[in-house]
This record gives structure tokens, sequence and C-alpha cells, in this order.
């Protein structure tokens, strides 16, 4: 699988402030960006933004399409996945739960997927909700067995299915061929045999992703690496050239009274409020696309006539140049390439 945007597997280069153990990126993250997808046969617009990590509502949007209507093969799409890191760390895994996203660090490297998450459903035997919380991974297994928990055989009770206590490897196994286990009960990070469920909230609480993913994502985790699953509806980002990006999610689960409110805090604990455009601001919050978008109060600077000379290099350039000096040895970290 080719590690670019087009198949929604995005993978920078990070650049790390040495001195600071508290893992404090030097810089902010915004990764992906306008991109377009050929729709193939079987397509809909659940599995392209399952795919790319896009909402398939913006994709409808974008596109002016009718969701009623079946995708037309060989039609060009627009998409834009551009999003803001929320956290950034040396190793490990972050889950941001409204961005519906895991980004996979491991040697100055980022990986951002998209995944599916727990549905908003609660009733006298369980809640479905994904957890926040800090975990780490215990083991990982290809081929799973599904051991279905007490609320689930519960569930598909009152609902007269079948019940089972285990599901064995095979085409009925909701685990498909891949899963994680998470030091958080019953939270894994699997397969699914149910691709239009990634990138949406419709899981009884574990981690679904794509098998193209996985399969990239699955040999590179190791045992105890650590994870946090997290809950930021709002991510704000400085770039090195001095504009400002905002990205707003639908708070899901409800875990905020004003995301507007919200919002200003961030813009204000950041001292920036003078630099923002507040109407742009405003619009965003309404309209809850999920898109990092350009907020600053100033319009973006021309481009330049020529390209850059290597008195200046580029932002991409640089993260590059940091790389190569903080990690000092080349052929082991070229070898962990993700």
């Amino acid at each position: 699988m080719k590690t670019s945007i087009k198949t929604a597997l995005l993978l920078v280069f990070i650049a790390f402030a040495p001195a600071l153990a508290s893992q404090t990126p030097a810089i902010d993250m915004i990764i992906g960006g306008e991109t377009t997808h050929t729709v193939a046969k079987g397509d809909n617009v659940y599995r392209v933004g399952a795919k790319y990590g896009v909402y398939w509502k913006n994709i409808v949007r974008d596109n002016g399409l009718d969701e009623k209507q079946p995708l037309v093969e060989g039609t060009v799409l627009k998409l834009n996945n551009r999003k803001i890191v929320p956290r950034v760390v040396e190793n490990g895994i972050i889950i941001n739960i409204p961005d519906r996203t895991l980004y996979f660090f491991q040697a100055g490297q980022l990986m951002a997927l998209p995944v599916g998450l727990g549905a908003i459903f609660r009733n006298e035997f369980g809640d479905w909700k994904t957890p926040e919380g800090k975990f780490h991974i215990k083991n990982k297994r290809k081929d799973p067995v599904w051991y279905v928990p007490e609320s689930i055989q519960i569930e598909y009770a009152l609902k007269g299915k079948e019940v089972e206590e285990a599901v064995p490897p095979g085409p009925k196994n909701p685990l498909g061929k891949y899963a994680i286990t998470t030091s958080i009960p019953a939270v894994l990070i699997h397969d699914t045999i149910y691709p239009g469920s990634v990138y949406r909230y419709m899981s009884h609480g574990c981690i679904r992703m794509l098998r193209e993913h996985i399969e990239r994502l699955f040999p590179l985790v190791e045992i105890n690496t650590q994870g946090e699953i997290i809950y930021e509806p709002v991510k704000i980002a400085s770039t090195a050239e001095g504009r400002i990006f905002l990205e707003v999610r639908t708070d899901v689960y409800k875990k905020h009274r004003s995301l507007k409110q919200y919002a200003t805090k961030l813009i204000e604990s950041r001292g920036i409020s003078d630099k923002v455009d507040w109407q742009k601001v405003e619009k965003l919050i309404k309209e809850e696309t999920g898109v990092a978008e350009d907020i600053s109060l100033s319009p973006p600077p021309k481009a330049a006539p020529s390209t850059q000379s290597s008195s200046s290099p580029g932002f991409t350039r640089r993260i590059i140049d940091y790389f190569k000096t903080k990690f000092k040895k080349p052929a082991q970290t070229s070898s962990q390439k993700l």
C-alpha cells in the first residue's frame, strides 16, 4: 500500500523539542489535505469516507451528490481530510474520539488511520461509547476467536438472535483477521467485516479499522506500546509561517455544554484572540465539518515568484533535517519506516 493521502495512510516526519521530558512538540502538526478519488465498483460514500477519513456528508456536499443515489463508477470525487494532530508523542498511540482517527507514532514518524468507534447507545446492560483513558497493548492475535461479551449476549437474546459465547475465525467473525488487545477492558483495535462502519460510531466500544489499514499497523505495534484514548472535538494549530488553523467536530458524546465557549477558551489560552477572524470561527463552529481551516485574520501571503533558496528551506525540509539530526542511526531508522 502506498503511504500517501490517496490511500488515507498519512505518513509524516516529526520534529520534537529534545529537552522537553513532557514530549511537548516544537510545532503543531497539520496533516492531510485536498485529494481526489475515482469511484470503483462497489464504492459508496461510507466506504470512501472510511478509506480517507472524510465524513460522508462532506463527500455528498462537496461533490453535489444525491445521498439516496448510488455512486457512479468512474466518477472523480473531491475530498478533503486535512486535520490537526491532537497530541504528539515520540512513540505510542493516540486515538481521538471526535475525529475518529488513530495516530501511531514510531521512530519519528506518524501514521494516521481512520477508525470506527462506539455507538451513542446505552441500556441497563451496557454503554457502547468508546471510553477515554490511558492503556497499553497486551497482545496481538491473527485470525482471532471472538469471545462475545455478556452484554452483547444479552442484547442478542432480547432481539431473538442466536447467542454464542465464542465465534471462531472465519468470514462471520466481527473481528476479521486481526485483533490488538488493549488494557482497557473489552476494548480491542481490530479488523472488521463491516467496512462501512469505519469512520462512524457503530461499534460496541471497540476500535474498528479497514483491513488494508490494520495490515500495515499490526506488524508495527509492539506488546506494551503505550496509548491513550482522548476526546478533543476542537483543535487549534499554528504553522511555522504564522497561519492559524481551527478544526471543529461534532461533540458526538455530548461532553461539552458549548463548543463555542470551548473554542474561545482554546484561542484565548494561546494568546491569539487578536489574530483570528472571529467570523470564520463562528462559521466553523456552526458547520462542524471536521476539516482544519485557516482562521488567520490577515490574508495568506502571496506565493513567491520563484522556488525557495537553500538559505530558507521549506517547512517540510526543516522537519526532515531536524529528524536526521535527532536520530543518529540512519540505517536503523530507515528500516522502521511505517
